[in-house]
């Protein structure tokens, strides 16, 4: 598909290295290339928190959608928006060319990849979408080479909420010939996508990002506690710092969240985002590399965790923060020492 510039894309152009392909909205695409997507059919396999909103914009933008997830409630939801729901994995691998990927663990991979290996057609593309280990992609990559089927590392950068507005970017790496090939489906649920290199590249990437995501997570809540102890009202302090230049994109998509409360509303749970911050750790390691602001983070997204907030979205440790001020030490209840005398 025809690649245009759109408003949405106004970064500095890239190094030859990663090049990047601006993306055009479904609007901007011409009969012609409709008459194509109307005929590709692509499979999701995973319709959670993401995988939902990717299988949604993709039927928005005419793609021919099959989609497959456990759970029931998410089956529903996605049949009613006019995702053709299949009742096993090798359904969506047996009717598409495309495939992506949205999963939650290791183990679901080896498991999704074992039935698309087994049904799938030579020369089906299929791209993994998810934060999982390198060596648990190439498993995975390895294994449908055998059956002539390809697999790239393709993970998101982006929230929960972006991918409902289809504000995401693909960091894809593996086959350059299959990402071209991908490139429409790309299209349908994000607005760009950066080719970073051979198989495995896009997850390095994806470390980096989420790597910045922890820091400014924890720094927007930081920052907006910080004006709400001083008197000022948190919605303000969002709207007004989010405009200027010590705003971050986290501090743009969370904030919100944070001033508002509604942690509970998830794009990001605390339990899903336990094992980025574990990956990224790993990386830390095994690279020597000195990290003591992704350190100093790392036990408020533990302590959310242990308080019980591992259902509610990543906002909460603006909680935990709240929790530790000197405000909230003061405001709480002060247990009685004295003994009552015994009658």
């Amino acid at each position: 598909m025809t690649n245009k510039l759109t408003k949405t894309s106004t970064k500095k152009t890239p190094t030859k290295t990663s090049p990047k392909t601006k993306l055009t909205s479904a609007s901007d695409v011409s009969s012609d290339e409709k008459t194509i997507v109307l005929t590709t059919k692509v499979g999701v396999v995973g319709l959670g928190i993401m995988g939902s909103s990717i299988a949604t914009n993709l039927h928005a933008a005419g793609f021919d959608v099959f989609g497959f997830d456990p759970s029931k409630e998410q089956q529903k939801l996605l049949k009613k928006v006019g995702i053709t729901i299949c009742a096993q994995v090798s359904q969506v691998a047996q009717s598409c060319d495309y495939i992506l990927l949205s999963l939650p663990s290791v183990y679901a991979l080896k498991a999704v990849s074992e039935e698309i290996a087994a049904n799938a057609k030579k020369g089906t593309i299929v791209a993994e979408l998810g934060t999982l280990p390198h060596d648990a992609k190439e498993a995975a990559r390895v294994l449908l080479a055998t059956k002539g089927i390809i697999l790239l590392d393709c993970p998101l950068s982006g929230t929960g909420a972006q991918a409902i507005t289809r504000d995401l970017a693909v960091y894809a790496s593996g086959d350059k010939k299959a990402i071209t090939k991908m490139d429409s489906v790309f299209e349908g649920f994000a607005r760009a996508r950066y080719n970073v290199g051979e198989f495995g590249q896009g997850m390095k990437m994806k470390l980096v990002a989420n790597h910045l995501v922890a820091i400014h997570n924890v720094a927007a809540a930081e920052a907006i506690l910080l004006g709400a102890e001083m008197g000022l009202d948190a919605n303000q302090v969002v709207e007004v710092i989010g405009d200027g230049a010590g705003s971050s994109r986290m501090f743009q998509v969370r904030g919100p969240s944070m001033a508002n409360r509604t942690w509970n509303v998830a794009t990001m749970k605390i339990e899903v985002w336990a094992k980025d911050m574990h990956l990224i750790g790993e990386a830390i390691k095994s690279y020597n590399v000195p990290a003591p602001l992704f350190s100093s983070c790392m036990p408020i997204y533990h302590a959310a965790a242990a308080l019980g907030h591992q259902k509610d979205d990543t906002a909460v440790v603006y909680k935990v923060l709240e929790n530790w001020s000197t405000s909230a030490v003061k405001k709480a209840p002060i247990k009685s020492t004295k003994k009552v005398s015994k009658s």
